[in-house]
């Protein structure tokens, strides 16, 4: 088993310090030590994938490399009583697909913490559908609430709401009962954001306040916040009294400015959202709330399929921005 050989997709670093990504054969010894060799059927799409594609140094140091923060698929081996082989499982975030190589190969090895098995009425198809930016949207309401934020306390803002996080946040909230405020620069995304249940679509300079102010109108109950910078710090101050804004993403910009007055006047909170590293416990709590109550009715509408082959240019379209819903990619399509 152990020399078996299968597809990657392998980034590099040329001589003239360029990064090239192209589909590679590699050996099962190749892969790092771990206690769970797993077969991937599926894997998904994310920003940060994207950026470890590219030769961004801040996600992934070492090339060359096989992208890939998501996997679902079946036990091949385990050296660990908890999981046997063919059990059905997936592996999020740690550092798949950062530091490790990552679930755009159809294999994975990994250390037996990083798995968890496939909740019940969930497919492995369906695991990657929702993947980080699914998990990562539903740990922010999961916060939100946690905080006391409810259907009834006012709108829920949702910034980026076209990419994979913001999307999920609009069709969970609103299957919640949340009236949601979705914010996107893609005029083209209005009817797809409207038919996950947003209320309101605007534009980004809806909430683009570039004056001293420090303090705006309480306009939300609460936020999720997936891009940084200025959204953010508007987002703040426009918090009604006790209100919340969670915060997972910089893809405008990792620097915001900000003052204490929301915070002092208003007791509104700041709620960091880490995904890569959040316990096991928390994890499945949240896996088994997208496997049964918040659950989307249509999951099918916020994905797109793609091969091992194809997927580079959905690669060039999440770093041009044009990215929308969830790229599911079939390891085994296309064999």
């Amino acid at each position: 088993m152990e020399q078996e050989r299968f597809k990657a997709l392998v980034v590099r670093q040329t001589s003239d310090n360029r990064f090239v990504r192209k589909v590679e054969e590699r050996s099962i010894d190749e892969l790092p030590a771990g206690e769970v060799l797993v077969k991937v059927n599926y894997s998904s799409l994310n920003y940060k994938d994207a950026l470890s594609a590219s030769g961004n140094r801040g996600v992934t140091k070492r090339y060359p490399h096989t992208p890939g923060i998501d996997a679902s698929g079946v036990v091949e081996k385990s050296d660990n009583p908890d999981f046997l082989k063919g059990d059905e499982v997936l592996v999020s975030c740690y550092a798949l697909g950062m530091k490790v190589s990552g679930g755009f190969g159809q294999y994975i090895r990994v250390p037996a913490a990083w798995v968890m098995k496939l909740p019940m009425g969930m497919t492995l198809r369906e695991a990657m559908i929702y993947g980080t930016g699914g998990f990562t949207a539903a740990h922010s309401i999961y916060r939100l609430r946690q905080h006391g934020v409810t259907p009834t306390d006012g709108k829920i803002l949702v910034t980026g709401a076209s990419g994979g996080v913001g999307s999920f946040s609009v069709g969970i909230l609103a299957k919640l009962g949340y009236k949601v405020v979705a914010i996107s620069g893609k005029s083209s995304a209005k009817q797809f954001l409207m038919e996950l249940g947003a209320q309101e679509v605007l534009g980004r300079e809806a909430v683009q306040d570039n004056s001293d102010r420090a303090l705006l109108k309480g306009k939300w109950a609460g936020v999720v916040d997936t891009v940084g910078g200025n959204m953010l710090a508007t987002a703040i101050k426009s918090l009604k009294y006790g209100g919340a804004v969670t915060c997972c993403g910089n893809v405008a910009e990792p620097e915001f400015k900000t003052n204490v007055y929301p915070f002092i006047l208003r007791g509104v909170s700041l709620i960091g959202i880490d995904s890569a590293e959040c316990s096991m416990t928390v994890r499945k709590k949240i896996w088994g709330l997208l496997a049964g109550e918040w659950r989307l009715d249509d999951l099918e509408s916020l994905s797109v399929d793609t091969s091992l082959a194809e997927l580079d240019g959905y690669i060039e379209k999440i770093l041009a921005g044009q990215g929308q819903g969830r790229v599911v990619v079939d390891l085994w399509g296309n064999e």
